[in-house]
């Protein structure tokens, strides 16, 4: 008889890279439950000494929902245990891509995101006050994992998953002001801009800022008013991974990883996968 699934079991899965058995387990399909399962994870990752450093929002671009059978974005937090922070940007004198280890994961995929730092919570759910409130902005590579076995799930099963989040390589930060000082001109920037994925110089992916929500500014004033719906509000100081500008690629030993942007200069991390 299968058993409902445990926070636990979750967090021990994910922690060690590992699938679990469909048929041991009941189906999720309750976002309530999800939720539930997620913040019970969080309560234990902050017993056992980590600390939230923001959120990853998952499922931002629409063109990948038919693929996953997921079709509304689902958010999970980013830990100090899970967020490295690349020393320079690829290309830069010195650089040296972040090397990572795909076997700590469970089916382990990249994707390209566009990662923005809060000084302040959103006075609204808009875009215009998410980048109010923004410090500085930044590009990153986010690497997502699937606990379910061929990345089958339901909505609520990846939001339980911890947003299916295994870790966040983020570049360096620019301010915020470096987009431009009319808010408009700083949403229609991060909406036009391009990105290229390349696995060992080869390109793989393309994608655009406006596949997020309409723009990375506006996922996040999604996110937003759902924490708000909730009783909850965005901490001050927080990072939000933005959501991938492309469909994620699966990873493998020996591969290496980068990105070309166009349309702003955000300077990006290398990744070595071994």
């Amino acid at each position: 008889m299968p058993e409902p699934l445990s926070a636990a079991t979750m967090l021990d899965a994910c922690d060690h890279g590992r699938s679990l058995d469909r048929a041991r387990f009941e189906p999720l399909e309750n976002l309530a439950d999800a939720e539930a399962i997620q913040t019970s994870i969080a309560i234990a990752r902050l017993a056992r000494g980590e600390r939230q450093a923001g959120y990853k929002i998952g499922f931002t671009n629409r063109s990948i929902w038919p693929l996953y059978g997921v079709f509304h974005p689902i958010w999970a937090p980013v830990w100090n245990a899970t967020l490295i922070r690349a020393a320079a940007a690829a290309g830069e004198p010195n650089a040296a891509p972040v090397a990572l280890e795909a076997a700590r994961f469970a089916e382990p995929r990249i994707e390209p995101e566009i990662v923005v730092g809060l000084r302040a919570a959103p006075a609204a759910d808009t875009p215009q006050a998410v980048l109010e409130a923004a410090d500085w902005i930044a590009h990153g590579l986010e690497i997502v994992h699937s606990p379910y076995p061929g990345w089958r799930f339901t909505a609520a099963e990846a939001f339980a998953a911890q947003g299916l989040h295994g870790a966040l390589v983020l570049g360096p930060p620019l301010p915020v002001a470096s987009l431009g000082q009319a808010a408009a001109q700083a949403l229609a920037r991060l909406a036009a801009l391009e990105v290229e994925l390349l696995c060992d110089g080869r390109m793989v992916e393309r994608g655009r800022g406006a596949n997020v929500l309409d723009g990375p500014m506006h996922a996040i004033a999604h996110l937003s008013r759902e924490l708000r719906r909730r009783g909850r509000s965005i901490e001050p100081g927080s990072l939000i991974s933005t959501g991938t500008l492309t469909d994620a690629r699966p990873i493998g030993a020996g591969q290496r990883w980068e990105t070309r942007l166009r349309g702003i200069d955000l300077p990006g991390p290398a990744l070595d996968i071994r």
